[in-house]
């Protein structure tokens, strides 16, 4: 299956470390060579880089290794093509708009027997059963909510029955991000850390390569980075359940819903 990477922070952080040890995986220590992509929040705005080409090949990828982009949010995914052909149009992760804010979607898994029927607003421009899946979550909380939603806890139900209603078709790890709160959702596997004061040192899976963030951070500083699996050897990563759909915001986990 493919592989998820996020970052929420309450501060702008960069995401060199983890990106480090998450390019290998495409096509180095994984084998999942059929493309991948990065979004960065900045403010409002969103950088979003694509290739279609597996990262330790990709020439996009240099650029993001050596390029410290500082965000509070970032989401990345590394494809291993399950729906869809290897294509630019079908790399994650996805960018729509709604209530006037980029919305940025990334999915780990496939659905069988998935054909939702979508609006003229949100339809899918390649043909991957995740960008659909995209589509359809945009689309429900557009109905739910046209201006919007008034409090955080409507939004998060309704998010949670749509969630529940597309993850009956298979596998659906996703995150899915609008440069304020990231929305993390389990069904097999993903996990998460968070860094905070006192820092420490972290050392890389897949790669032998250690960092000491006590130099590179503030005591208020704090990051919660998310992956399929664990990016690091030396620290508690804490597993989600199946079926788990947590908020981050700020850094941190703030709501398990």
């Amino acid at each position: 299956m493919c592989q998820l990477l996020g970052m929420n922070c309450n501060v702008p952080t960069d995401i060199c470390f983890s990106f480090e040890g998450f390019r290998r995986r495409g096509g180095l220590t994984d084998h999942h060579r059929d493309g991948w992509g990065i979004a960065f929040f900045e403010g409002r705005g969103c950088r979003l880089f694509l290739d279609a080409k597996a990262t330790i090949e990709s020439p996009v990828a240099d650029l993001v290794r050596h390029y410290p982009i500082h965000s509070t949010q970032v989401i990345a995914h590394i494809r291993k093509a399950t729906r869809g052909r290897v294509a630019l149009e079908n790399t994650h992760p996805f960018q729509r708009e709604l209530w006037g804010r980029y919305w940025v979607f990334a999915h780990n898994g496939t659905l069988e027997d998935y054909a939702p029927e979508l609006s003229p607003l949100y339809q899918p421009v390649g043909d991957t059963d995740s960008e659909r899946a995209f589509c359809h979550l945009l689309e429900g909380l557009r109905r739910a909510f046209p201006d919007g939603p008034k409090e955080e806890g409507a939004l998060a139900s309704t998010l949670r029955r749509l969630t529940a209603d597309i993850a009956r078709h298979g596998v659906f790890n996703y995150l899915l991000g609008n440069g304020t709160t990231l929305y993390a959702h389990c069904s097999t596997d993903l996990h998460f850390v968070t860094r905070q004061a006192p820092f420490g040192h972290a050392h890389l899976v897949d790669e032998d390569l250690t960092v000491d963030f006590s130099r590179l951070t503030r005591p208020d500083d704090r990051v919660t980075v998310i992956a399929t699996q664990p990016l690091t050897d030396n620290e508690a990563w804490t597993r989600l359940a199946a079926g788990q759909l947590v908020a981050f915001r700020g850094g941190e986990a703030v709501a398990d819903l």
